[in-house]
């Protein structure tokens, strides 16, 4: 099976890191979020890789054009004019780097890549910016019980504020950041048929507006519910909380060994 991912976008939100480089290739324990998710997938069995790039995609494309050299020890001899890299550290990827224009919206994306993935039976799809312990395994499994041509993960947002029960002036209770209302949200990490491609008009559709709209009223989108970690880095607090997540040796969404 192959994962589609979306790694074009502007990252406005976090303008102080994209400003030379695409969201997904900000770095988190020295590697690109990117890289974490492609573990992610790869821990599942999936290493086949359609990436959506858009702006600044050369960067992504250098990234992959030398892993060895970002992966590896290298020994450059100037006086011969050659290269030695040690120990290489290879990843079973196929990787293939899709330039999906700088301003073309989520479906747009999705639809300029349409022939890598139209004689799939089902792919994998999912956003460049963020990470999680989902079981992919088992999302891809609920899939195809469910008998439809979309699912995407559910998931609780994180909390961002610590949230007070008043009454009067006095606190009668406080939770540091909960999460949320306890409703689901979109998470990503889609299992999607080719067939969903016909939803998507052009460059200017939203993934998330009419195409999963139209899915959801017929009948044709599933959820599956996530109660695990999930984290966007949406913003540089973000990022940073993702670092020392990854630093303190508990990072979450590390399913790999």
């Amino acid at each position: 099976m192959k994962a589609v991912i979306l790694a074009g976008g502007l990252g406005t939100r976090i303008s102080e890191e994209t400003t030379t480089r695409p969201k997904p290739m900000i770095e988190i324990g020295g590697k690109p979020i990117l890289w974490h998710i492609l573990k992610t997938y790869s821990h599942h069995g999936i290493n086949d890789f359609v990436i959506c790039c858009g702006y600044k995609g050369y960067v992504i494309k250098e990234y992959f054009a030398n892993y060895f050299l970002h992966m590896s020890d290298v020994t450059f001899d100037m006086v011969n004019n050659n290269m030695e890299v040690h120990h290489r550290k290879a990843e079973p990827w196929r990787v293939t780097l899709v330039d999906t224009g700088e301003d073309t919206m989520t479906g747009g994306r999705l639809k300029r890549v349409a022939d890598y993935v139209k004689d799939e039976e089902a792919f994998c799809f999912t956003y460049g910016d963020g990470v999680s312990d989902v079981n992919i395994t088992e999302l891809i499994a609920f899939h195809r019980a469910q008998n439809v041509k979309a699912t995407l993960t559910g998931t609780i947002p994180p909390g961002r504020f610590g949230a007070l029960d008043l009454q009067g002036n006095k606190v009668n209770s406080f939770m540091e950041k909960p999460k949320g209302d306890g409703a689901m949200i979109n998470g990503g990490f889609f299992v999607l048929s080719p067939q969903v491609i016909d939803y998507i008009t052009d460059d200017t559709t939203t993934w998330e507006r009419e195409p999963l709209e139209q899915l959801a009223q017929e009948g044709n989108l599933a959820a599956f519910p996530h109660h695990g970690f999930w984290q966007p880095m949406d913003t540089l607090r973000d990022k940073i909380q993702l670092e020392e997540m990854w630093q303190s040796g508990k990072a979450p969404w590390k399913v790999w060994a």
